[in-house]
């Protein structure tokens, strides 16, 4: 009973929970077993208790008849999202066994709406990472394996690589991510799962461990259109507690998921075809036009000519505002703190830093700190913001003319763990077809449409400022004809 449990959908569970032929804590029981015996290492912790505790909630609720819409459902909770009561450390050993005394608004939302939290999962640490290997808690593993190597273990992507990992491998029915460049569409990608991010401000940010303040945005993985969509509508609202939120209803999306794409005018920029592109990318894409095409839509080239600054634009201002979030771990206050007899504050400071960040963060700060001094803040941060609007502008554009933006979600398929590591340049190209859409701040989703040498691909939905509507359309679009199988 319990792996047919865990074969559900969400769709197919909550209708299972509300004609009473299975219970929450029934469900829960099952995830919470899968996610003990992890062995990709996608949780940094799980949450046993807290999990049946609330099981048991929804199973009243259900029997009031005052179900949410995800009642019951086990989700795993990337561990960016502050938890009261529960650890959170955003991957990082800077804040190993700080416990937050308030919750993050998407939490609490998704708690309101019925969600179950399984566990924290594993990430990148402060979300800078491309492959879930900076995290203080160690790789996480991707459950696909090549079928030229399949020895070879691979990353799940990042920085949202537990969260992507955790889904895929059966540990949870869906789970929350954050997105800055392409932390939930790139791993989705790799792990052969949905993942979508909403329009900047569609989801608050109010407790959650802050990397790049202007572009940040919860979001959520799950194993089909339908139960991502469900999830995101569950976390989305307007928060006076974040001055970023938008203050914009929340559509039922879930009930125009199926309208179709007819008459719609999809857009293929002509800069996302770029050197090195491999052959079987460049195949899904196509065959995606193609499905879209046998659906009604009509296929247009677009050009997003500003595409090619959108790389080196991403990592001036992301480091810049990471150098200024993370000024705030200093020993004093909270996490860390290095200590020693006779030490100055100064020391004290300059050695917890030293001790509780990792490479991948100093490296970034480095940048950061860099561009924001008073030598080359014109330079380049305030040159990097002002291309950042010419990208901004050409979307903009763009939708004049289509209603959507097909491209593919990553420039490759899940690559070993031991690759890349050593050069920083080629681990930031895996966001390459990512960034642009993160830096105008539109809606996207990813979804696996394909398998080349056993491993998934994925396909990119972008779409206009809070028109979450046509991404999940068309999304839902390609999942029907691609029929993808998830593990």
């Amino acid at each position: 009973m319990t792996s047919n449990l865990i074969d559900l959908s969400i769709v197919e569970a909550t209708k299972l929970i509300q004609d009473r032929k299975i219970s929450c804590v029934e469900l829960t029981k099952a995830y919470i077993e899968a996610a003990e015996n992890d062995n990709l290492n996608a949780f940094i912790i799980t949450t046993p208790e807290l999990a049946i505790e609330q099981a048991k909630k929804c199973d009243e609720r259900v029997k009031n008849n005052t179900a949410g819409i995800i009642e019951g459902i086990p989700i795993g909770i990337k561990d960016i999202f502050c938890t009261k009561g529960i650890q959170t450390t955003s991957g990082s050993k800077m804040l190993k066994g700080f416990v937050p005394q308030y919750e993050s608004t998407v939490t609490s939302l998704l708690y309101a709406n019925g969600g179950v939290c399984i566990g924290k999962t594993n990430m990148d640490e402060f979300a800078m990472g491309s492959a879930n290997i900076t995290s203080h808690y160690g790789n996480t593993l991707n459950p696909w394996r090549s079928k030229s190597n399949p020895e070879n273990p691979l990353v799940p992507g990042g920085s949202s690589g537990g969260s992507a990992a955790a889904v895929a491998g059966k540990m949870c029915m869906a789970s929350l991510g954050s997105d800055t460049g392409g932390s939930i569409r790139q791993p989705a990608a790799f792990c052969g799962i949905v993942g979508i991010k909403p329009t900047y401000g569609r989801c608050s940010r109010f407790g959650m461990v802050a990397f790049s303040s202007s572009l940040d945005q919860a979001g959520a993985f799950g194993r089909s259109v339908h139960d991502t969509t469900l999830v995101l509508q569950a976390i989305c609202g307007y928060d006076a507690k974040d001055s970023t939120s938008e203050n914009v209803s929340t559509p039922d999306w879930s009930s125009t998921i199926n309208k179709g794409i007819k008459g719609m005018k999809i857009g293929i920029p002509k800069e996302y075809i770029v050197d090195g592109i491999s052959n079987d990318i460049m195949a899904s894409w196509e065959q995606g036009k193609q499905w879209l095409r046998d659906n009604g839509a009509e296929i247009i080239d677009i050009s997003l000519p500003n595409t090619k600054h959108a790389l080196p634009v991403y990592y001036t201002i992301a480091p810049a505002e990471a150098s200024s979030n993370l000024a705030r771990y200093d020993g004093v206050k909270y996490g860390l703190r290095m200590v020693r007899e006779g030490q100055s504050i100064y020391d004290m400071i300059s050695e917890t830093r030293a001790e509780g960040f990792g490479h991948e963060v100093k490296r970034r700060l480095l940048i950061g700190t860099y561009v924001l001094s008073a030598a080359a803040y014109g330079a380049y941060y305030i040159k990097a913001q002002q291309i950042r609007r010419l990208i901004y502008n050409d979307f903009v554009k763009a939708f004049n003319s289509v209603d959507a933006i097909l491209t593919p979600t990553t420039p490759s398929t899940a690559f070993g763990i031991n690759e890349k590591q050593t050069d920083p340049v080629q681990m930031y190209l895996n966001d390459i077809f990512t960034i642009p859409a993160s830096l105008a701040g539109l809606p996207t989703i990813s979804v696996p449409t394909t398998l080349t040498d056993g491993l998934p691909l994925g396909l990119q939905v972008i779409g206009k400022h809070f028109d979450e509507e046509t991404v999940i359309r068309v999304g839902r679009t390609l999942e029907v004809a691609a029929n993808f199988k998830c593990l």
